[in-house]
This record gives structure tokens, C-alpha cells and sequence, in this order.
């Protein structure tokens, strides 16, 4: 067989519980098709974080080893120097080398961004938002590149926009970055399958990420779904789970995070509703976007020899958007005001000019049956949803694996199933050996032992897994033990018991 098409496609802050494949009553047809014809991995981690993903997704390494182990500054140590760093090639500069052509679109997330104040952010001026571009995606391995360089925009009127390496503004009356994403994606296989070469393809869509923001439309049919409100919803998803195979009967649901008020005694229920019916619709746009990818591989005739791998970047995000953050514009291209924030609940989320986020209450729900959420290195914040298809491999399809994976396995899969060697020297200096293993065994339904453990680490939170038990403990807290066969959803602290473990 020649060596494959590979898509890998990100979502960002997308929570375990998300998908319907995974338990969520948001529609994803696309994605439940995907997974239909493909595998579920149900122990499939991330980091706690989007930038510290990114870079091991593009390596093969842990965060800290690409040198981002928080995020965009500098801070002054080898492992947090907030950028990637030139001792360890990408993905997309190994595939190349074995004769792959290379295209990406969507949120870059790797590189220092440079602010005068909020003058870029609010359009007030011309200065360069960054100092150069040495690691921005066309000098990292791609040969196309259409997408964000900094890691968070307006859905309508995207900062840091870049095609190639040139900035770009949004066009057109109807724009909409995620669609825009899909439609740059899709031009992408039209141009480059069935070619001379195979393709490497990175979708890195920047949703379900705050603002939450989506067309009225779309919102609207999604708002009576959510008046039953959180605690509903999170159990129908953990039944759901359960009954999908996802998770274990015997794993309790987590209790509701406990800065969360019951749902019968929210007021502003309409409000509340509104955040979820535009997270959700978020969330549909990204499936609309993988049907359109799935749909030019069936038209081109490449669909049974192309892996097409769907993960997301972490957990569900319960951060609570503040105006004073460094990086939230206050107005618009054209000068309006931007209300920025949760705290004035008569402006509801969706217009171009509202950034808000839905918070802890839903991020609960999101991570669905576990605890805590994007930053921590508990469940909540690392396990992600993972879909992989590719027919030509993976036979019979709708199965579910519950063995382990990590970020770092996308390199080493990629480097094995394409046929070339990863490096042991590049430029005259050592390159690390990858962190990662192949996921081929799992795609052939085989079993792949974990043999080393797999480490966490982010703004102090911590975590290692070896088979079936987990250490993991908050920034500046005491470590907890658990036995995650038994009780994933960390709910029984074994350590008092097992000091010697």
C-alpha cells in the first residue's frame, strides 16, 4: 500500500462529552459518522493547555522539550521560552522530507506575538504584531498556510489573519472564521490529492474557543435544548456515555462543581441557556466543516487510503473573560465597542461585538462525567475526545478502545505509516528522540503496551499515569493517587493508603 493522506483536525476547548459520539445532545452527525466508520479511542490525552498541545502535536515531545511549556512569553528557561524552538523538526518538516506535500489551516499558536497595549488587537494601528517569523508556519515544514497566528480572535474579524506568510483581513459580508477554515481546508485536498505526492493536512479550527460567538440563526434553534438547564443536561450525557460505551457504569459522575448553583435556582436562565445554544452552534459549524473535508475525499477518490484523525487541544474551559486581559480587543475594526465579560447578563453571546465565555457551569458539563477543565491535570483538563478513520486500516468500523494514547503518538504515527525515519541529528546538532508511539497497532486492532509512563506538567499542575494508576495534583497542593480502572472520574483518593505507590 503507498504511504497515506493524513488529516489531522484540532478543535480548541472542545470538552470530553462534546460530540454525540461521545455522550453530548449537540447534533455532530459528521463527526458520528466519522467515528461510524472509524475507532474511538476513549483514553486519549492531551495537555492542559492549547499551545502546549500544539507544540507536542507538531513534535513528537513534551511541551516543555518544543520550549512551550506555558505560553507565548518568554520566561527565560529552556522549557518556557514560548515559541518553538529549532531543536526538534515538525511534523510537517519530517513529512516533507519523505516526499509529502504540506498545508495547514487554522490557529498556529507557536510563536511570540508583540502588543503595543490593545492598539493591534483594536485595529488603532499598523505596527507589526510580531517581531519576526521565524516560526510561524511557512518556516516549520508548510507549504501552504491560511489561518491565526495568535490564539484567539473574533469568529468575524480574526486578528493575527495570515495567508502564507503575509497578514490578511477578513472578507466578504458573510464571513465566518470557521467556515472560512473549512473552505480553505477543502481547497487545499482539491489541490493536492491525487497529485504526485501524498498530503499532510492540519486543521487547527479555533472553535468551540471563546468568544462565543455564531450566527442568530444557528443559536436560536439550540436555545429551548438548553432551558432544562446544566444539571440535566450533564446527566443525560453521563447516561448517554455509558450506554455508548464510553466511560464504565462504574464510574461515578463527579459532583457538580461546587461554585455552581443548582439550576432551578439560576435567574437569568435565558441568559445561561443563550451561552450553550452558541457553544453548541460553534461546535455544529466544526461538523459541518469535517462532512465538507469528508466529501471532497469521496469526490477525488482518496477517502480509503487517507487517515483522518479529530482530537481536541484539552478540556472544556471555565475561564471567566475579564476586559483588562492582555489579549481581548475593546472594540472593532470599524469602532464600536466590544462588551467584554459574563457579569452584565442583559448582553447575550453571539454578535461580533460580545466576547464571552460559558464559564464553569458549563464547562462542567462539557467535561462530563469528570472533574475540573482546561489549565488542570485531572481529567476534566487532559482527556479528550479521538476519532480516527482510515478504511484502508482500521476495519470494522464503530469500535471503541480504551487504550492509552497521547499527543506526542500524531508525530511518531505519522512518521511510521508515511515510511520515513525520524532524525537523530539535523543541522549539525542532536535532535531528541521522539516521546511518542505509533498508534498503528491500535488503527490494526492491535494491543500496544504502555511501557513508560506519560507526564503532565502546566502552571504547576502535574500529573504521571503508568497503567492503570495516576498521581496528579494541583499547582502548590499535595499529590493524590488514583486507580483510574476503578475510578476514572477521581473520586477516591487513594493515597493516604499507599504512600509506598
Amino acid at each position: 500500500m503507498s504511504p497515506p493522506n493524513i488529516i489531522v483536525i484540532l478543535a480548541d476547548d472542545l470538552g470530553f462529552s462534546d460530540l454525540g459520539c461521545f455522550g453530548s445532545e449537540i447534533p455532530t452527525p459528521n463527526l458520528d459518522r466519522m467515528a461510524a466508520g472509524g475507532l474511538r479511542l476513549t483514553q486519549f490525552y492531551t495537555t492542559p493547555r492549547c499551545c502546549p498541545s500544539r507544540a507536542a502535536l507538531l513534535t513528537g515531545l513534551y511541551p516543555q522539550q518544543a520550549g512551550i511549556g506555558y505560553m507565548m512569553e518568554d520566561r527565560g528557561l529552556p522549557g518556557y521560552r514560548g515559541e518553538l524552538n529549532t531543536n526538534c523538526p515538525t511534523i510537517a518538516e519530517e513529512l516533507r522530507r519523505a516526499n509529502y506535500h504540506t498545508a495547514m489551516v487554522g490557529k498556529w499558536h507557536q510563536s511570540h506575538i508583540a502588543f503595543d497595549g490593545k492598539k493591534q488587537l483594536n485595529y488603532e494601528t499598523n505596527e507589526p504584531f510580531w517581531d519576526d517569523k521565524h516560526a510561524w508556519p511557512l518556516q516549520r515544514g508548510f507549504e501552504e498556510y491560511f489561518g491565526i497566528i495568535h490564539g484567539v480572535a473574533s469568529y468575524y474579524d480574526p486578528f493575527s489573519l495570515v495567508h502564507s506568510n503575509s497578514p490578511v483581513r477578513a472578507e466578504g459580508t458573510n464571513f465566518y472564521f470557521t467556515d472560512a477554515l473549512t473552505e480553505n481546508a477543502v481547497a487545499d485536498i482539491n489541490h493536492l490529492a491525487g497529485g504526485d505526492k501524498p498530503f499532510f493536512l492540519y486543521v487547527a479550527y479555533t472553535a468551540p474557543h471563546w468568544p462565543l460567538q455564531a450566527p442568530e440563526q444557528d443559536i436560536a434553534k439550540n436555545r429551548v435544548r438548553y432551558f432544562v438547564g446544566w444539571d440535566a443536561i450533564r446527566t443525560n450525557r453521563y447516561q448517554k456515555q455509558i450506554q455508548l460505551g464510553v466511560i464504565d457504569k462504574s464510574w461515578p459522575l463527579s459532583p457538580r462543581d461546587a461554585r455552581v448553583a443548582p439550576w432551578s435556582d439560576v435567574k437569568d436562565k435565558e441568559w445561561e441557556a443563550n451561552r450553550m445554544a452558541t457553544y453548541a452552534a460553534m461546535i455544529e459549524h466544526v461538523d459541518g466543516g469535517v462532512g465538507k473535508i469528508f466529501q471532497t475525499l469521496r469526490e477525488k477518490g482518496v477517502e480509503t487510503n487517507t487517515l483522518v484523525i479529530f482530537f481536541s487541544d484539552n478540556g472544556g474551559c471555565a475561564e471567566v473573560l475579564e476586559p483588562g486581559w492582555y489579549d481581548l480587543p475593546s472594540r472593532t475594526r470599524d469602532g464600536r465597542t466590544i462588551a467584554v465579560g459574563n457579569r452584565d447578563h442583559t448582553v447575550f453571546a453571539g454578535p461580533d461585538n460580545v466576547w464571552q465565555s460559558y464559564g464553569v457551569p458549563w464547562a462542567n458539563v462539557s467535561d462530563t462525567p469528570f472533574v475540573l477543565y482546561k489549565h488542570f491535570t485531572h481529567e476534566g483538563g487532559i482527556a479528550s475526545p479521538f476519532i480516527a478513520h482510515w478504511p484502508a486500516v482500521i476495519q470494522g468500523g464503530g469500535k471503541i478502545s480504551s487504550q492509552l494514547g497521547h499527543v506526542t503518538d500524531i508525530m511518531a504515527t505519522a512518521v511510521e505509516i508515511s515510511g520515513t525515519k525520524h532524525p537523530a541529528n539535523l543541522d549539525g546538532h542532536a535532535v531528541p528522540p521522539l516521546e511518542g508511539k505509533s498508534l498503528l497497532p491500535v488503527f490494526e486492532g492491535k494491543i500496544r503496551r504502555q511501557t513508560a509512563p506519560v507526564f503532565w506538567e502546566h502552571e504547576g499542575n502535574r500529573a504521571v499515569r503508568l497503567d492503570k494508576w495516576k498521581l496528579v495534583a494541583r499547582g502548590g497542593q499535595p499529590w493524590e493517587l488514583y486507580d483510574v480502572a476503578a475510578d476514572r472520574t477521581e473520586q477516591k483518593n487513594l493515597r493516604p493508603r499507599n504512600r509506598k505507590k
